[in-house]
C-alpha cells in the first residue's frame, strides 16, 4: 500500500513493464470486477458490445473458419464471448485467460448448454501448452501487444506448434500509431463510487508514456481511497510493432502466406474499439 507521499515522489517517466508486468488479472477480486466490465453494454473498454462481437463472429465464421467447424484455440478468451458464438456454429474451443472469475463466467455458460463443444483453462498463456491439432488459433483485441517482445515471439511459436499443417493464425493488434497516440495522451482523471480499481468510493488518477527507444507504452493507474487516502498503483506497458515487424515475427517462427485485414468485419470501420488483423497459414 503507498501513500500521498508516494504518489507525489512517483517516477516521471517509467520504463515499459519497471513497473508491474501487468494489471492483476488473476487476482480474485479484481477479476471480480473485471467481469463485470465485459459484461457491460455500456462501452468497449474490456469487451465489446454485443453487436459488435455478432457482426465479428459473422465475418471470422465466414472469412477466416471458411464456414467450417473446425477446432480452434482462444488465446486470452475472456469469458468465451467469442467462443460461445462460434461454438454455436459446431465449432469446437479451447480457451486460456489469466482471470479466475472470467473463466468461471465461461464454464458456467458451456455448463448450461452442453451441446456447446467448449472447454476452458484457467492460465498464463506465456507459460500454458497450448496442445496441437487446431485448425484455428486466434488472439484479439491486441492482447498480443501487452506481452514483451520475446514473450510475444515465443507465443507466436507455441501457436504455430498448435496448429495442424494448413491451420490458421488469426491475430487482431493494436498498430504502433494506435499505442504511441495512446502513450503520448495527457493525464486525466475521474472519481467514482465503485469501479474497476475498488469496490469503495475512490479517485482513478491515469498517466500515459510513450518511450520512443523501446516503442513501447505504459499506462499508470494510481487509486486513492477516499476514506484512508491510501493510493494503489497499476501499470500496464504495451509493445507496438510495425506492420513489416509483425509479419516478419510471424514468418520467422514458420507461418507463411500472411494477409492484413483493417478489422475483425473485414472492412475500414470507426472507433477506438477497432484494430487491424492478421491471418497467416502453416
Amino acid at each position: 500500500m503507498k501513500t500521498l507521499s508516494d504518489l507525489v515522489n512517483r517516477v516521471q517517466n517509467p520504463e515499459p513493464w519497471s513497473e508491474g508486468d501487468n494489471i492483476p488479472w488473476n487476482d480474485p477480486e479484481f477479476s471480480e470486477r473485471m467481469l463485470a466490465e465485459h459484461l457491460s453494454q455500456e462501452h468497449d473498454l474490456a469487451s465489446r458490445k454485443t453487436e459488435t462481437i455478432d457482426r465479428h463472429v459473422e465475418w471470422i465464421f465466414s472469412e477466416v473458419f471458411d464456414s467450417q467447424s473446425v477446432r480452434f484455440l482462444d488465446l486470452a478468451c475472456g469469458p468465451g464471448l467469442y467462443a460461445r458464438r462460434l461454438a454455436e456454429k459446431k465449432c469446437e474451443c479451447v480457451g486460456i485467460d489469466f482471470s479466475p472469475a472470467s473463466i468461471r463466467h465461461a464454464q458456467d455458460v458451456t455448463a448450461a448448454e452442453p451441446d456447446l463443444g467448449c472447454t476452458f483453462h484457467q492460465e498464463d498463456v506465456r507459460n500454458a501448452d497450448f496442445g496441437e491439432g487446431f485448425d484455428i488459433v486466434m488472439m484479439i483485441y491486441g492482447q498480443f501487444n501487452v506481452f514483451q517482445r520475446d514473450q510475444g515471439l515465443e507465443i507466436l511459436k507455441k501457436a504455430h506448434a498448435a496448429l495442424r499443417p494448413g491451420g490458421k493464425l488469426l491475430l487482431e493488434y493494436q498498430t504502433l500509431e494506435q499505442i504511441q497516440k495512446g502513450g503520448e495522451s495527457g493525464p486525466s482523471w475521474y472519481s467514482a463510487q465503485s469501479g474497476l480499481f475498488s469496490e469503495s468510493p475512490h479517485l482513478v488518477l491515469q498517466e500515459n508514456f510513450w518511450d520512443a527507444e523501446a516503442k513501447a507504452s505504459t499506462i499508470r493507474f494510481s487509486t486513492i481511497d477516499a476514506q484512508t487516502g491510501s493510493v494503489n498503483s497499476y501499470a500496464l506497458s504495451n509493445e507496438a510493432y510495425t506492420e513489416s515487424e509483425l509479419v516478419e515475427a510471424a514468418r520467422a517462427v514458420g507461418f507463411k502466406n500472411v494477409q492484413r485485414f483493417p478489422s475483425l468485419s473485414g472492412t475500414v470501420v470507426s472507433g477506438d474499439a477497432d484494430l487491424p488483423a492478421f491471418v497467416a497459414h502453416k
